[in-house]
């Protein structure tokens, strides 16, 4: 439901924005609910594309961007998501920013976040500089204005570790031949 008021207000596609530390997902942080029948028990969690919200719709779509990262921003990134996880009790789901951003209000204070702004937030950290305005102001929608070039996915998510799969298979010169063997 949040998710479908969010789309309806902004007249935007994407509703939502994660950020993944490998190609399978598996490694997935954002701000949102906690629990999938409470809708405002918010913060900062690890996601799963398989349970949870994720689990419960098959038909999520989404797309899935791939920013080429140095070692050493990769690294920040790392130690940025550490800090969140280690202190995930000290952060707070950002409400107001969310209605804030609709009306391109800013509202930061570093312990506060909704979706996008944390996303932007530890991408800003590592030096990357994807977006001229504060992370308070990132919409989810921007993610995909300013990265669609880098695309590697769109579909339901529940197929995407099958698109991954296939993907593979399709280019066995890049496996080893083991790990072919064992597709």
């Amino acid at each position: 439901m949040p998710a479908r008021l969010i789309r309806l207000f902004t007249g935007e596609p994407y509703s939502h924005t994660s950020i993944a530390l490998d190609i399978e997902l598996k490694s997935l942080y954002s701000f949102a609910r906690k629990h999938i029948h409470n809708p405002f028990d918010c913060g900062f969690i690890n996601e799963n594309i398989e349970t949870g919200i994720f689990g419960m719709d098959k038909n999520v779509y989404c797309s899935v961007y791939e920013i080429p990262v140095t070692e050493e921003q990769y690294q920040i990134i790392q130690e940025e998501i550490d800090t969140f996880i280690k202190n995930r009790e000290i952060y707070k789901y950002n409400y107001t920013g969310l209605v804030r951003v609709m009306f391109g209000r800013n509202v930061v204070d570093g312990k506060h976040f909704f979706c996008s702004q944390f996303v932007s937030h530890i991408i800003y950290k590592s030096g990357i500089r994807l977006f001229s305005k504060a992370d308070g102001l990132v919409r989810p929608y921007d993610f995909h204005i300013r990265l669609k070039d880098k695309r590697i996915y769109k579909g339901k998510l529940s197929e995407y570790r099958q698109f991954l799969r296939r993907q593979q298979i399709d280019n066995k010169d890049y496996l080893s031949e083991e790990y072919a063997r064992a597709i």
